[in-house]
C-alpha cells in the first residue's frame, strides 16, 4: 500500500468506518481460545480495538482475547493508532524475514485469530500465508479477512460516484482489481468455516457508518485508485468533480447515515496443513536432539581429554621427582 502523508493519512482515518462488533463476536465465538489475536496490516488500530474491546462491551462472553498484536508497514498510520492497553502496536517493514515475524507475533501455534482488515490484497501472498499457517493454533484457530469496496450514500451522488469508479480503471493494479471484485478471486488456501464464507465464495455485509460531505471528500483524495492515477499524472479528483458531490450531497453540513459494503471470508487450517505443521515440529525436535546430542559429545570428550592430559601430568611430575 502506498504510504500516506500526514495530511492524508488523517483524511484516511476520519473517513473510514469502525467494523460492526457483532463481526468480532461471531468470530471470537468460533475460536477455540482467547489468548492472542494478531490484526495484521492494522493501519489506524479500527479492527484491532475491535478485536480488543469483548472485555468492555461482551461481558457475556465466557472468555476473551487477552492479547492483540497490531502490526503495518505504514508508520503515519501507526502514529494514529489509538491506543489500548491489550493491544501492541508495531512497524513491520518489508525487509522482516519470516522467522523475526512469526517470533514478533507469538511464534509457531500461538494466534487464535487473525485479522485482515481492508488489507490482504496488498500484501504479498504466498510469503504472508506461510506466517500465517506458522502462527495460527492448529486446533481452533480462524483467519478473517474483509475488504469493502463500495458506498451506498444516496442516488444522486451514487450516480456520480459510479462514474468515478469507472474512471479508475485504466489505473488500478491487480491487487486493486482483488478489491474491486470483492475477493471473490482471493487466493485463499484455507479451509471455509461454514457460513463465513470461502475461498471464491466471500459472504457480502453492510458496514454503518456516518458521514459528513467533508469526510466524503477526504475518503475521495485518500482513496488508492485516486492515489495510483495522481502518481500517474491524472487527476481524478478534480475541482469539477466535487462541485458535482457538493451538489448531489445537498446541505454541507448535512450528516449522512450511508452504508459500505464489505465481503468477508473466514478459514481455518486443513487437515493436511496441521499435519504438514506436525511433521515439520518433529523434525525440527529431531534436529534440536540431535545438536543438543552432539553438543554433549563434545564436551564429554573435551572433558575426558582434559582428565587425560591432567594424568598424565602428574605421571609425568612422579616420574621425576622419582
Amino acid at each position: 500500500m502506498a504510504a500516506l502523508s500526514d495530511k492524508l493519512a488523517d483524511a484516511y482515518q476520519n473517513a473510514r468506518p469502525r467494523y460492526p462488533i457483532d463481526w468480532f463476536t461471531k468470530l471470537a465465538a468460533r475460536t477455540g481460545q482467547h489468548k492472542l489475536a494478531w490484526d495484521v496490516g492494522t493501519g489506524n488500530g479500527q479492527a484491532a480495538i475491535g478485536v480488543s474491546m469483548f472485555l468492555h462491551l461482551l461481558p457475556k462472553l465466557a472468555e476473551y482475547f487477552e492479547k492483540v498484536v497490531a502490526t503495518d508497514i505504514n508508520e503515519a498510520q501507526l502514529k494514529r493508532a489509538v491506543k489500548h492497553e491489550r493491544i501492541s502496536y508495531h512497524h513491520t517493514p518489508t525487509t522482516m524475514s519470516e522467522d523475526q515475524m512469526v517470533a514478533l507475533v507469538g511464534g509457531d501455534n500461538s494466534v487464535d485469530l487473525i485479522v485482515a482488515a481492508q488489507a490482504v490484497h496488498y500484501f504479498d501472498l504466498a510469503p504472508f500465508y506461510n506466517i500465517t499457517k506458522r502462527v495460527l493454533r492448529k486446533e481452533g484457530g480462524l483467519i478473517a479477512v474483509w475488504v469493502y469496496n463500495d458506498l451506498v450514500i444516496s442516488p444522486e451522488v451514487d450516480a456520480i460516484m459510479k462514474r468515478l469508479v469507472d474512471s479508475t480503471f485504466p489505473f488500478r493494479t491487480p491487487i486493486m482489481n482483488l478489491a474491486f471484485d470483492g475477493y471473490k478471486t482471493l487466493p485463499f488456501p484455507f479451509e471455509g468455516v461454514k457460513g463465513m464464507g470461502c475461498e471464491g465464495k466471500p459472504i457480502t455485509l453492510d458496514i454503518p457508518h456516518k458521514l459528513s460531505l467533508k469526510g466524503f471528500i477526504g475518503f475521495l483524495r485518500s482513496w488508492q485508485p485516486a492515489m495510483k492515477a495522481k502518481e500517474r499524472g491524472v487527476e481524478l479528483v478534480t475541482e469539477d468533480l466535487i462541485n458535482r458531490f457538493e451538489e448531489a450531497w445537498g446541505d454541507d453540513d448535512d450528516v449522512k447515515d450511508i452504508f459500505y459494503k464489505a465481503h468477508m471470508i473466514v478459514g481455518k487450517l486443513s487437515a493436511s496443513d496441521i499435519e504438514r505443521h506436525r511433521k515439520r515440529f518433529e523434525s525440527n525436535c529431531v534436529v534440536t536432539k540431535l545438536k543438543d546430542s552432539n553438543n554433549s559429545a563434545v564436551i564429554a570428550s573435551v572433558t575426558a581429554a582434559a582428565f587425560a592430559g591432567v594424568a598424565a601430568y602428574c605421571a609425568y611430575s612422579a616420574r621425576k621427582n622419582a
